[in-house]
């Protein structure tokens, strides 16, 4: 969901973009946004995907399904259209048309991705080292409220 939606319930076509950027990443790489905890460095695979961009390790996130017959050079195009499209700002985001166009490797230049929406966050540890850390995760608790 765009950041614009889930914050303040504006709803534009770059909202459309956004999804589509969440969508696309998550394809490429083989993994899911919800429920992502491969690292404590990045709460979702959004913030993962601009990790190891950032740190110039995009490789690491190709699908082992399909390493082998993936070219690196067209994986790191797609993900990078893809953070483009999951900008937090609306307006730093590209129109549908215009990722069509760099999907078809027809844009000369691809302007830097910023780091993109909800992709700050604090992570509690899973297991590290053999240590298992007791925590839960999405926890939920349920008050009934009766009449006195």
């Amino acid at each position: 969901m765009a950041p614009e939606y889930a914050m303040e319930g504006l709803y534009s076509i770059k909202s459309d973009v956004f999804s589509f950027g969440v969508l696309l990443i998550e394809i490429i790489t083989g993994r899911r946004n919800a429920g992502f905890h491969q690292t404590n460095r990045a709460p979702n695979l959004l913030g993962y995907a601009w990790h190891v961009w950032h740190e110039g390790q995009v490789l690491e996130l190709i699908d082992p399904l399909v390493a082998d017959s993936c070219d690196p050079e067209e994986f790191l195009n797609y993900l990078h259209i893809g953070l483009l499209c999951v900008q937090e700002d609306a307006y730093d985001r590209p129109t549908m048309s215009s990722v069509v166009v760099m999907l078809k490797g027809e844009s000369a230049t691809l302007c830097q991705p910023k780091r993109p929406a909800f992709s700050a966050g604090t992570f509690t540890h899973h297991c590290e080292s053999g240590v298992n850390y007791s925590c839960s995760v999405n926890g939920v608790t349920v008050s009934d409220v009766m009449p006195r």
